[in-house]
């Protein structure tokens, strides 16, 4: 059967996750990079930032969009990344340069803001979270994702995005917990698989002499 969580997640894994964030945000050494470029091709570090905390703030606005479009089909975890565009796009196309751009721009309020948006979304996450019905309507790919699934999207965003920030200041990245980090490294896996082929993905997971060739899950 298709990967998804429906049913077996710990959904308050996102609110943690969330929480964890704060302290890598707020530190001074993010405030002092802020314009520069990050590790992320095409975001600066104060633009990384403001993706990483609308992941929080995305789900908060999602899970309570009502009312659905009746039209919108229910996709599968995997099958919500092959409609969207960016994923198989190269890093220097529109469909990511726009991405960068836009979250560049959003910055402009620093980190203040930035930790602003952070804390008002994990103050309302709780409530979000606990009246989310089995599925949730995803507008940019006008499609319904079971809501367990959802909030796993959310979850990677945040554990890689938060490294991606981590790693280009000299910081460690937060300890995300067992909820939190075994779904992501599952869907990484999976998506990894499909751009790369199972016996990639199996020999580079299982046997170090024969992991010959790299498996990003995002190129």
């Amino acid at each position: 059967m298709p990967l998804t969580f429906a049913g077996t997640l710990d959904r308050d894994a996102l609110v943690r996750a969330s929480q964890a964030l704060t302290p890598l945000v707020s530190d001074a050494r993010i405030a002092d990079a802020w314009d520069e470029e990050s590790t992320l091709p095409g975001f600066s570090v104060g633009g990384l930032v403001r993706h990483l905390v609308s992941q929080p703030e995305c789900a908060v606005e999602f899970l309570g969009i009502q009312p659905v479009p009746p039209h919108a089909e229910t996709v599968s975890l995997v099958e919500l990344y092959r409609r969207t565009d960016w994923f198989e796009a190269p890093v220097g196309a529109e469909e990511n340069t726009s991405i960068a751009a836009d979250f560049n721009a959003m910055a402009a309020g620093r980190q203040e803001h930035s930790l602003a948006v952070l804390a008002e979304s994990v103050a309302a996450l709780p409530a979000a979270v606990a009246a989310a019905g089995p599925t949730t309507y995803v507008p940019w790919q006008d499609c319904l994702l079971a809501t367990d699934d959802f909030l796993v999207v959310r979850l990677m965003e945040v554990v890689v995005h938060a490294d991606d920030l981590a790693a280009g200041v000299g910081l460690p990245a937060p300890a995300f917990d067992d909820e939190a980090l075994h779904p992501v490294l599952a869907l990484l896996a999976a998506l990894s698989a499909g751009r790369h082929g199972q016996d990639r993905v199996v020999r580079a997971l299982s046997r170090a002499e024969r992991a010959e060739w790299p498996v990003s899950a995002f190129g």
